[in-house]
């Protein structure tokens, strides 16, 4: 009786290991993060800025769109005057690092794009369209492997991003940073709504080691709630012993999205 009852049984047993097994591996299977691309447009001309603008709109942004890229944002900083080191932040996503690092040379082989973007590409040594170019690549976190577009609703012209940069005085420490986003700090983010739209660890750059994240806003003030807000609840997070001294510098910048922006 026994014999027949576990026969009788046996197939569902089967499926039970089955899902347990399926479960498990599942727990242990690791996360597949996105890799982060952030270029930075320094420059001091009004001249310059319309050359830039007018390459991303019309050549870049369309090539990239081109190749499968999505969700592609051009912010500038709030305050962006005559006289200062002024910017142009281009953010893209991919899920290899290759797609990142041979992008120059995809590009350089579309006719349509190098004819749209011959005023930038082709310009004299002697009028330049930028002072310097920098290009930071970061690897997202466990917590949020993938970039997102933000769910807001006011117009692009009274949103506010706004882009962080923690620096840390050693390569553990600025990983015990990152642990404390994705132990915690990334939930209370959501619970906010913050509309991150990207946390990365910085790979390559020339503020190493550091992380970068941007989270948007439907205003200035809107901005200014949700920090007062985050303040008592990521308290009792800041002052546990395993994470002090773990940003040594921290840089903020307030942007807008560009027309242009996807995001």
């Amino acid at each position: 009786m026994k014999k027949n009852a576990f026969n009788l049984y046996r197939p569902f047993i089967l499926v039970l290991l089955l899902v347990a097994v399926g479960s498990y591996a599942a727990a242990f299977e690791k996360v597949n993060q996105d890799y982060f691309q952030l270029k930075v447009y320094h420059y001091e001309t009004d001249e310059q800025e319309k050359v830039i603008d007018q390459y991303l709109e019309s050549a870049y942004l369309p090539a990239l769109h081109k190749l499968g890229f999505k969700e592609i944002g051009v912010f500038k900083p709030l305050e962006n005057a005559v006289g200062q080191d002024r910017l142009v932040y281009v953010f893209i996503s991919a899920a290899d690092l290759s797609l990142l690092v041979n992008l120059d040379q995809r590009l350089a082989k579309d006719q349509k794009y190098l004819e749209a973007g011959k005023i930038y590409i082709g310009a004299d040594y002697s009028n330049p369209p930028f002072k310097r170019l920098e290009t930071i690549w970061m690897k997202a976190f466990e917590g949020m492997p993938k970039s997102a577009l933000p769910k807001l609703s006011a117009e692009k012209n009274k949103r506010i991003y706004e882009l962080r940069s923690y620096e840390a005085a050693t390569d553990q420490l600025s990983t015990n940073k990152i642990d404390m986003f994705n132990n915690g700090e990334i939930d209370i983010f959501k619970k906010l709504n913050f509309n991150a739209v990207f946390y990365g660890q910085v790979i390559a750059g020339s503020t190493m080691p550091n992380l970068m994240y941007l989270t948007a806003f439907e205003s200035m003030e809107d901005r200014n709630i949700h920090w007062k807000d985050f303040g008592p609840l990521y308290k009792p997070m800041q002052d546990l012993p395993q994470y002090q001294n773990n940003v040594s510098k921290s840089i903020k910048v307030l942007l807008f999205p560009t027309t242009y922006s996807d995001i």
